[in-house]
């Protein structure tokens, strides 16, 4: 022990040893000793060297740290040493906060040296496995650590280290239980293992999605304080960015699990955003950027849209349009707010409806649209700020014609504010456009091309936008000052590229121009422009002015392709020859290729978002990209065209515009017509469900009355039944009409009955003279004579059944005389009844007391008589379904029985074929032991064998008792 003493920094006597020799010493203690306490001493005194001797711990101790996870796993506190001191050897972190920023090639080689000992240990696949196993012990001591190697694997050689724990079973499930942790430490490292693990790959992002891993992260989150919680939190969103960044499965499961509602907490700010720290700076930067990559517009425009809408349903969009309109926000998040709310109203409608209507808490209120416009114009801004505020801009109107129809609108004659107490859009814009700004130029000149985006009808008004450039002089036109300005760049003084101002107009005035013959028009009305164009694309001009001649190149292009000839001067065939004449077709196409090979024209091709790193940098704009994109190979081809191919061409052209005309009518005439046929299916839709509520009023009103009428009746009946116990005679009481009708009735039944009464009687009578007749004849026959017995007990059989029939005829009449006098004593009760005056009929409140009592009792017995109809119902459902189940179960044992009697009748028709065939057989064997006989061969009978054979088994049970 006193070799360990040494080691651990105690006094010893003698020479000290190396490290080397001293590591060495100790991997052999550990590889060699049956004890487990020496085993962990020097796994312990490794830990403490691996730091200082990296190297050589790493290149002599990692097999034998390995052998030590394998087999003592029972002992958690040598594992603990273990994988601390491989973390130690692996990590680089440790290595990086000791150095210098500025010793570069020593953080190369430990770079180097951490990738190398992550490659030696994860060659062995079962090394991760193994480390996957320990990363579920619940030890402090073992986990801990587990995840930190784990992670630093990762971090050294991450796609390898990924692909072992795919293939691994149930690898990712048991990383996940980390976040589910009780201790923070362990939950927060697991946190930064599954950022690490989660990196560019995604079926490792799916796996971890579904293991609830957004409900986790979002707990957290939430548990932590939202955007002012700690560093916990900003770990959480890099993880939720690298489950959601460009995996479309992953963002579909995030919105349909309604993850989407529970960031709308995220972004509630209060009325003072002064002093934010700058952790929440950060978390707010990363929740923006969160929103972001759900509504990219790289991802798929159906997942887009769904994204887009939720987030307006739960008020994210709401309150993103809050932040933007606070006071005190960091600039940075405002920036970045911008930018956010920019990709959430992009190309929906909905959305972009509402940006509109928002207004900025000014006095007078202002629209958030023309706030943000003042900020894109005014050169004092930051450049990411103007930059964000364009890109806003241009997503409010993509896609958008009625939000350009409002931008435009307001630089019409009609609608602008002559008292000049409100600044419109359209004037900030027009404002930026002549300003001595060139980044204001190119904004405002790109912010009004977006506004006539794709919309024929908006560059058609836009020519009626006139200016006035100074007192006294007429106003111009729009365009005619664009123009003006473009011809004199170089004359103008202005702040920052003057490339860049004529640039942004030149783009200007191709979108214009483009797909609009009248704007091509107006713009070749002026004689000076086509002068212009030719003489600048003609020159011979530094590098920086061949991006003006390619747009110069495209916009006289534009100029030829939509041209409708409607000026003599400038047809299409003659400036084909200008270009000819005073260019030259290819040195025309190569200046129009001048625009499509600049590297910033590719740079703004890659994304709608204007990404520039200074202003300088700021020429394309991404639609306009794709224009020069559609553009570029037809003006190749309508330059070289001859007239007679244009001719074609236009009459081409005619014929399609007068189709696409009659197309347009027809779908018109269709429009209106199913407008007017779902008018009228509302309508009948309305009278229906209306003409159902009637039906339904009627209905309930008929059967109320119905059960008036009958609870009416009852009571009369009762109370009639009442007054017959109190009758006094009278001569005041009247009788009403149902009781006349019931006794007029009531006779005339009686009427009917006594008439067959008096038939019954006669036909008895009939019947008594017949039996007397018989009689009669009966005593003079005689008694004694034999020849008449035969007729005698026919009469008597007569007799009798005569006499039958006259008993059933009495039990008629008696039962009839019964019916009779019950009807009698019924009409004698009603007479009394209408005879009766009662002196209580007089006192109208004991009637209507009687009449409420009876009701009472009447409705008790209806309640009563439905309960026990229910119940009757119940047990005739019950007796039915056991009289089906019954019937089945006979019919199953009837088709049962008839298999089996056919069964049987198969049994017998078997046993009848064989006796057959043995009596067959039995004639057969007869017939050939008298043929045997006949020859002479002695044949026994059947008899005789079965004798002999029964002599031979008494013959061999008498040699068995002997033996």
């Amino acid at each position: 022990m006193s070799f360990l003493w040494g080691v651990m920094g105690g006094p010893s006597a003698g020479p000290q040893p190396s490290g080397a020799e001293t590591i060495q010493k100790l991997c052999d203690r550990v590889a060699s000793s049956t004890l487990l306490d020496d085993r962990r001493d020097a796994v312990r005194a490794l830990k403490s060297l691996s730091k200082k001797y990296r190297l050589e711990v790493g290149t002599q101790a990692m097999e034998h740290l390995i052998h030590v996870l394998q087999t003592d796993r029972s002992d958690s506190e040598i594992i603990g040493y273990a994988l601390d001191t491989l973390y130690n050897v692996i990590s680089n972190d440790l290595e990086e906060e000791e150095q210098d920023d500025s010793e570069e090639e020593n953080l190369t080689k430990v770079d180097d040296l951490g990738s190398q000992f992550t490659e030696i240990f994860i060659k062995q696949h079962e090394n991760v496995t193994l480390l996957l196993t320990l990363v579920e012990e619940f030890d402090f001591h073992v986990r801990w650590p587990g995840v930190k190697l784990l992670t630093s694997l990762l971090k050294q050689q991450g796609p390898q280290v990924q692909q072992i724990i795919l293939v691994s079973p149930m690898g990712v499930s048991r990383l996940m239980d980390l976040l589910a942790d009780s201790r923070e430490v362990i939950r927060n490292d697991g946190v930064l293992l599954l950022q690490q693990l989660t990196k560019s790959n995604a079926a490792i992002q799916k796996i971890v999605a579904f293991e609830n891993a957004f409900e986790r992260l979002l707990d957290i989150i939430t548990e932590e304080g939202n955007s002012d919680g700690g560093i916990v939190v900003e770990d959480c969103l890099l993880l939720l960015q690298n489950l959601l960044k460009n995996n479309n499965s992953n963002q579909n499961f995030f919105k349909e699990g309604s993850y989407i509602q529970r960031m709308k907490p995220w972004f509630e700010v209060g009325d003072d955003n002064c002093g934010w720290s700058a952790q929440k700076v950060t978390n707010l930067h990363l929740m923006l950027q969160l929103v972001r990559v759900l509504v990219s517009p790289t991802n798929p425009p159906g997942a887009t849209s769904s994204c887009q809408k939720a987030m307006f349903h739960c008020g994210l969009l709401q309150q993103l349009c809050t932040i933007l309109m606070a006071t005190g926000v960091p600039a940075d998040i405002l920036t970045e707010t911008i930018n956010t709310v920019s990709e959430v109203i992009r190309g929906c409608q909905m959305n972009q409806d509402y940006f509109a209507s928002v207004n900025a808490p000014s006095n007078p209120p202002r629209p958030a649209i023309v706030v943000l416009l003042m900020s894109m114009v005014n050169e004092r801004q930051p450049f990411v700020l103007r930059c964000a505020v364009l890109y806003c801009f241009q997503c409010f109107l993509y896609k958008n014609q009625k939000g350009q129809g409002e931008i435009v609108s307001t630089l019409l004659p009609s609608t602008i504010d002559a008292t000049g107490n409100s600044v419109s859009a359209g004037q900030l814009l027009c404002g930026g456009l002549f300003s001595t700004d060139s980044l204001s130029n190119w904004c405002a000149a790109v912010a009004l091309a977006h506004a006539l985006q794709e919309n024929a009808t908006l560059k058609e008004q836009l020519l009626r936008v006139q200016l006035a450039t100074s007192i006294g002089n007429p106003p111009v036109s729009l365009l005619q000052q664009c123009t003006n300005i473009l011809s004199q760049g170089d004359k103008i003084d202005r702040r920052g590229s003057k490339v860049q101002t004529r640039v942004g107009l030149l783009m200007l005035l191709c979108t214009w121009l483009s797909n609009c013959s009248i704007a091509v028009t107006h713009f070749l009305h002026n004689p000076a422009n086509i002068p212009f164009l030719t003489g600048q694309i003609a020159e011979n001009l530094g590098e920086e002015e061949q991006l003006v001649q390619g747009l110069c190149a495209l916009l006289l292009g534009i100029s030829i392709y939509y041209n409708d000839n409607s000026l003599e001067n400038y047809r299409k065939e003659k400036l084909k020859q200008l270009i000819e004449k005073r260019i030259g077709r290819e040195n025309f196409i190569e200046k129009l290729g001048f625009i499509s090979k600049h590297e910033l024209y590719s740079r703004a091709a890659q994304k709608p978002q204007p990404g520039f790193s200074s202003p300088e940098h700021m020429m394309f704009d991404h639609e306009f990209t794709k224009l020069v994109k559609e553009l570029e190979g037809v003006i190749s081809k309508a330059i070289y065209k001859s007239s007679e191919e244009d001719k074609k061409e236009e009459e081409v052209k005619k014929t399609l515009e007068q189709h696409d005309n009659i197309v347009t009518q027809y779908k018109k005439v269709i429009r209106e017509q199913d407008q007017e046929l779902e008018e009228l299916k509302q309508r009948v839709t309305t009278l229906m469900s209306q003409n159902e509520q009637l039906q339904a009023t009627v209905t309930q009103q008929v059967s109320q009355i119905q059960q008036h009428k009958d609870q009416y009746n009852l009571l009369k009946v009762q109370l009639g039944k009442d007054t017959q116990h109190h009758n006094s005679h009278g001569d005041t009481f009247q009788m009403n009409g149902i009781q006349t009708e019931e006794v007029s009735k009531l006779k005339e039944e009686l009427e009917e009955w006594k008439h067959k009464h008096e038939l019954l009687q006669g036909q008895i009578r009939e019947k008594d003279f017949l039996i007397e007749k018989l009689k009669s004849s009966q005593l003079e026959i005689g008694t004694t004579e034999l020849s008449s017995q035969s007729s005698r007990s026919g009469g008597l059989e007569h007799n009798n059944e005569l006499q039958k029939e006259l008993e059933m005829l009495r039990s008629q009449l008696q039962l009839q005389s019964a019916e009779i006098s019950q009807l009698l004593i019924e009409n004698q009760k009603l007479q009394v009844m209408n005879t009766a005056s009662d002196p209580v009929l007089g006192d109208s409140g004991a009637i209507v007391a009687k009449s409420s009592e009876l009701e009472g009792q009447l409705e008790q017995q209806i309640k009563e008589l439905k309960s026990e109809v229910k119940a009757l119902s119940e047990e005739k459902e019950s007796l039915k379904q056991h009289l089906d189940s019954s019937s089945s179960t006979v019919a199953i044992l009837q088709d049962e029985k008839i298999k089996l009697q056919q069964e049987v009748a198969e049994s017998k028709k078997e046993q009848d074929d064989l006796l057959v065939l043995l009596a067959d057989q039995d004639q057969k064997l007869s017939a050939l032991k008298i043929k045997l006989k006949d020859l002479g061969v002695p044949v026994e009978d059947e008899d005789d064998i079965e004798s002999g054979d029964q002599g031979d088994e008494d013959e061999d049970v008498d040699e068995e008792e002997q033996d």
